[in-house]
């Protein structure tokens, strides 16, 4: 059985070498790339491919809401993680998100080839410093004393639009993406703001990295 790949990544090397090496299994065949997380939302309800190795840091809409729209469509897509991060909020936003996979990019070919042929037989797959991170956090979660403090419930398209506001784009820019109005957008732009209690643009850029919607790098 052939094994039907979609590739995920905002840098076309990644994306070549990845496959590239892929391909050299004889029953990996990488269908479609995806240089952004709405482009592969878009590749994946089209496609139906069986493994997607999504990347998390993406301009437009990251690959963990990216994942978490896919998932909510197609269940039976697995979704492989491929990160640089193993921070705690990337590994736990993709596990909520859906993903039946979480790898470091540093890791050996081997491994990824590893989790894919795993997650295709309905079993999950995480590298051993990730499942590291995830442990010790579940740890430190258990031995604190502090008061947590109740997430932000941002709603799907109002995280949409504040990745978009973190990346720079206008208002106008926001809305065609997004295939709304300019005045739908800045109601979103205001409940953001309520929400945050805020009304400094830096606080949202702020926030959006901090829950991983975007980074410097992006």
């Amino acid at each position: 059985m052939t094994v039907n790949i979609l590739l995920a990544d905002d840098h076309k090397i990644t994306r070549t070498g990845l496959k590239a090496l892929i391909e050299k299994e004889t029953d990996f065949q990488v269908i479609a790339e995806a240089e952004n997380g709405r482009r592969a939302v878009q590749l994946a309800l089209k496609l139906e491919p069986d493994v997607i190795v999504m990347d998390i840091n993406m301009p437009d809409l990251n690959g963990i809401d990216a994942t978490r729209q896919i998932t909510a469509e197609l269940p039976g897509v697995k979704v492989i993680a491929l990160s640089m991060y193993a921070d705690k909020r990337y590994v736990i936003g993709m596990l909520k998100a859906g993903v039946s996979g979480y790898l470091l990019k540093n890791c050996a070919f081997e491994e990824l080839t590893a989790a894919i042929k795993s997650v295709v037989k309905g079993r999950n797959y995480m590298s051993s410093e990730v499942a590291d991170k995830v442990m010790k956090g579940y740890a430190d979660n258990l031995k604190s004393t502090e008061q947590v403090v109740e997430n932000v419930a941002l709603s799907a398209r109002e995280r949409e639009v504040l990745q978009l506001i973190a990346e720079g784009k206008s208002s106008s820019d926001i809305a065609d993406a997004l295939f709304i109005s300019v005045k739908t957008v800045s109601t979103h732009r205001k409940k953001i703001m309520e929400k945050l209690n805020t009304d400094n643009l830096a606080d949202l850029i702020k926030y959006a990295i901090r829950e991983g919607l975007t980074s410097m790098e992006t």
